[in-house]
């Protein structure tokens, strides 16, 4: 897929280098052309000079074919500026934003803009949701550990009871809304077919949890 990323520094070097390494199409930005001596030498990494909010920098690096975007810049101002302009004018399916001053989560968080905090960040956890698309954070704790997700369930995991989805430590069931209403499943709950469940979820855990809703668990 291809990837955008706002800010080279060294968030945003290791993100490119650990997604092209797997084969994805990455497209650098950073106003300082000397930060893209971090990069690694490789064909699938594009180094594109300019602002990351920058409508003419972001269509040379094809963003309006982009599949994910990143902004990870030291700055906040320019990370919610560049991500609202990747989500809202060019509607780019994945939306991340680095965040430095967590007071700033709930502007991001009504914009529908997922964050990671920058302490104890790990490019791991940026890069686990960048990829798994339809498992978009609600919300994250701590410094972005812990993450609560919601998706429908599929159909064809209707009549199973939802304490198999959980894995202890990772993933765990904490809610259900079901014909409009919110209710905490007991432990001998059934998933019925149109289900919204909210999981919490180990940051780490996401491809674990993709793989549940996926496929039938078991097989």
């Amino acid at each position: 897929m291809r990837v955008i990323i706002v800010g080279c520094g060294r968030v945003g070097s290791e993100l490119a280098a650990l997604l092209a390494s797997e084969g994805h199409d990455v497209r650098v930005v950073d106003r300082r052309a000397k930060a893209f001596r971090r990069l690694p030498e490789s064909d699938r990494i594009q180094r594109h000079e300019g602002n990351g909010y920058s409508r003419a920098v972001l269509e040379a690096a094809g963003i309006e074919h982009a599949d994910a975007f990143a902004a990870v810049t030291s700055g906040d101002n320019s990370n919610i500026v560049s991500a609202r302009t990747a989500r809202e004018t060019y509607r780019v399916p994945v939306v991340i934003a680095r965040i430095h001053d967590p007071r700033r989560a709930d502007i991001y968080r009504e914009l529908g803009i997922p964050t990671i905090a920058s302490v104890r960040w790990t490019v791991r956890q940026v890069h686990q949701m960048l990829l798994h698309r339809h498992l978009t954070p609600e919300l994250s704790f701590g410094n972005g550990e812990t993450l609560l997700v919601r998706s429908e369930l599929p159909a064809y995991l209707a009549g199973r009871r939802l304490a198999e989805f959980d894995v202890d430590g990772e993933i765990r069931v904490v809610e259900i809304t079901r014909g409009g209403r919110s209710l905490v499943p007991a432990h001998g709950s059934i998933a019925h077919p149109g289900d919204l469940v909210t999981f919490a979820v180990d940051a780490t855990a996401l491809g674990r949890l993709r793989g549940f809703l996926d496929k039938e668990l078991g097989t």
